[in-house]
């Protein structure tokens, strides 16, 4: 698949994919088993596709609500500032909460939300991502659950894009740069 000065070369696919959030949900829901309702917080914009399927998957009473960090722009480096652009609209003082965020690459953003969302003082704060990258870890952060460990490459489809391109693709794809 070419796109302009770019080719996308199939990683992990959309059957992979579902077959691992059907495991990931099992495990978060035994985590969360005695929870009144947990609130899903997905890290805007390239966490939507995977949050809508993991949250289907979950049999536990949910909330979603989304919070938009950045630190790329439309680069395909960290910045290494966080900057929130959209907040939480609902308070988790006391509350069970998992946020779900689509790649941990440097760690920067993860660090950033959790200590944030800590100071909010949750019940239990859980994390997930779909990829980790580890060799790429600036911080001492780690997602309470992975979908995946990717090396590292740089990632395309199942709502993580490059420069707002290729979010909408169903499959992971790592991007060959021509």
């Amino acid at each position: 698949m070419s796109q302009g000065t770019y080719v996308i070369d199939r990683m992990i696919s959309a059957k992979q994919i579902a077959a691992r959030i059907e495991e990931l949900a099992r495990e978060i829901e035994a985590e969360f088993s005695g929870t009144t309702k947990l609130v899903v917080v997905g890290l805007l914009r390239g966490s939507f596709v995977f949050i809508a399927d993991l949250v289907r998957e979950l049999d536990l009473p949910v909330e979603v609500d989304f919070l938009e960090a950045s630190s790329y722009g439309d680069g395909t480096e960290s910045s290494r500032e966080v900057r929130i652009l959209k907040d939480l609209r609902g308070a988790i003082e006391g509350r069970d909460v998992l946020v779900v965020e689509d790649i941990v690459d440097t760690g920067f953003t993860l660090h950033h939300v959790i200590a944030l969302l800590s100071s909010r003082a949750p019940a239990k704060l859980r994390t997930i991502a779909l990829l980790d990258k580890p060799s790429r870890r600036e911080t001492d952060v780690r997602a309470d659950w992975i979908g995946f460990e990717i090396p590292d490459e740089f990632v395309v489809g199942y709502g993580i894009d490059y420069a707002q391109r290729d979010r909408n693709l169903p499959h992971i794809g790592k991007v060959r740069f021509t």
